[in-house]
């Protein structure tokens, strides 16, 4: 395990460099890695281990479209693709990647098949963390691990497809057979880590819970809505409030910033923009930084799992789901969205191809 300093702060790290793929393969050539759900990440990760050269199945209700996909992504019923019960009791890694709802729901199909020297593996430290609140407690004689993406299925999926990787944390919440290290970072790896940064479930659950809410989802759909309804509201037009707003962020400076950081991304603006940038930074960070104080204190109470599990328990979930997500959907700007994608030259290139 190497150790990596950031700013003064040493980090357990695992890299493909000091564990390459061939090691994690013989660490794991005589596991059956099942894979639970074929939703979110179960895809990714279930296609990238089976193209790594792991044993591969996997575990979905039939009928349903996931079970669907599978098929259709090389999965053979009988033979890779298997109820969630049968699944689960062939595996000898249980790859546990059902949504947090659904997880609690299949917990007593899952938990008979967890036999001493099994792996029980998450991918968010949701279910162990509220456990109190999930009913979700494994048995003593299993490793329990975590290897968490830090992006979506898809994402993980499409990077390993263009020959990238993209970052993992790992954690080891239960070691019942003295394998649980070895295992976690072997599946890591294959199932297409960048590198791999030790956290605790505890950890990941409060830093996933409050980026989801926060920078990575809530905050920034907040910060566009108000800077585009602000820009409409003085007089722009719906295409120059979101070119502004959302399509230079995402499309020219965000990626900048995902190439050698933030201040490079400065450093690339005119100076313009630089000085009014460093000049209100820090006003932002100020203004948000009691709403970031009061949503870490609602994850590390509990609130906001128990909202998601209230929630996404109801039957009718998906439908109120559908009906907040047409809210934002519809709302002017990303109608507004819609046309700048369509617009822009890589797309008109497409619509050439395809006529």
């Amino acid at each position: 395990m190497a150790k990596i300093n950031f700013g003064g702060v040493e980090e357990n790290v695992a890299t493909r460099e000091e564990f390459p793929l061939q090691k994690a393969r013989e660490i794991l050539k005589d596991e059956t890695i099942a894979v639970i759900g074929y939703g979110v990440q179960g895809p990714g990760q279930a296609l990238n281990l089976r193209d790594n050269g792991f044993n591969v199945i996997v575990g979905q209700r039939q009928p349903s479209k996931s079970w669907d996909k599978a098929i259709k992504d090389g999965f053979v019923p009988g033979e890779t693709l298997f109820s969630i019960e049968e699944a689960a009791h062939r595996g000898t890694i249980i790859q546990y990647l059902l949504s947090d709802a659904a997880q609690i729901s299949q917990w007593e199909t899952i938990k008979p098949h967890l036999i001493a020297g099994k792996a029980l593996y998450f991918s968010h430290g949701f279910a162990i963390t509220y456990k109190e609140r999930t009913g979700i407690v494994p048995p003593a004689d299993v490793d329990v691990i975590l290897v968490a993406p830090k992006g979506s299925g898809t994402s993980l999926r499409r990077m390993f497809v263009e020959g990238r990787g993209l970052n993992s944390s790992y954690a080891i919440f239960q070691d019942a057979t003295g394998k649980a290290r070895d295992r976690v970072i072997s599946l890591g790896i294959g199932v297409g880590s960048g590198y791999l940064f030790e956290t605790t479930f505890k950890k990941e659950v409060y830093s996933d819970l409050t980026g989801e809410r926060g920078s990575l989802m809530g905050a920034i759909q907040g910060l566009f809505a108000a800077q585009y309804e602000l820009l409409r509201k003085r007089g722009h037009s719906p295409s120059e409030a979101f070119n502004e707003t959302v399509e230079e962020a995402t499309q020219s400076l965000y990626p900048l910033v995902a190439e050698n950081g933030m201040d490079w991304m400065y450093a690339n603006c005119s100076t313009t923009a630089q000085r009014g940038a460093l000049d209100w930074w820090k006003k932002f960070r100020d203004a948000v930084a009691p709403v970031f104080e009061e949503l870490y204190d609602s994850v590390a109470s509990g609130h906001e799992a128990q909202l998601s599990i209230d929630s996404n328990s109801q039957a009718d979930y998906r439908e109120k789901l559908g009906e907040e997500l047409k809210e934002l959907r519809e709302s002017e700007m990303w109608q507004a969205g819609r046309v700048v994608r369509s617009l822009r030259p890589e797309n008109e290139k497409a619509k050439v191809r395809l006529g």
